[in-house]
């Protein structure tokens, strides 16, 4: 059995994949992949996902230059989340210019940020 085939992909042919910093173990993203998608990144050794709004492979850093250059590939116990531990090339995950995706918390019933933008999104997509 081919190591992609023990994936469990939902209907659409996707399974969520998380990004971590394999140094530091902070969450930078969550994006999807599908089989190509995950089969590329080990090839490449970087992250390729699966945009799902362009309906096109989006190779992590093509436009921004933030590479996710891969370490490891791990699955979950239930072969459904694909976790990828990263070194984030440029130090900014996130297309609004800070270091992560999850910059927002709960806190008195409303959404609070707490990180800064690192580089103005208008300054790295141009």
């Amino acid at each position: 059995m081919d190591w992609l085939d023990e994936i469990k992909w939902n209907g659409d042919g996707l399974v969520p994949a998380i990004a971590q910093d394999a140094i530091t173990g902070e969450i930078l993203m969550m994006a999807w992949m599908n089989r190509e998608a995950l089969a590329l990144t080990r090839e490449h050794n970087r992250a390729v996902y699966w945009s799902r709004s362009r309906q096109k492979l989006w190779f992590k850093g093509e436009e921004s230059g933030h590479v996710q250059e891969l370490s490891e590939v791990r699955i979950d116990c239930d072969a459904d989340v694909i976790l990828l531990q990263v070194e984030q090339i440029g130090g900014i995950a996130c297309h609004t210019g800070r270091r992560r995706c999850f910059f927002r918390v709960l806190n008195g019933g409303k959404w609070h940020i707490d990180e800064e933008i690192i580089k103005n999104p208008q300054e790295i997509y141009q």
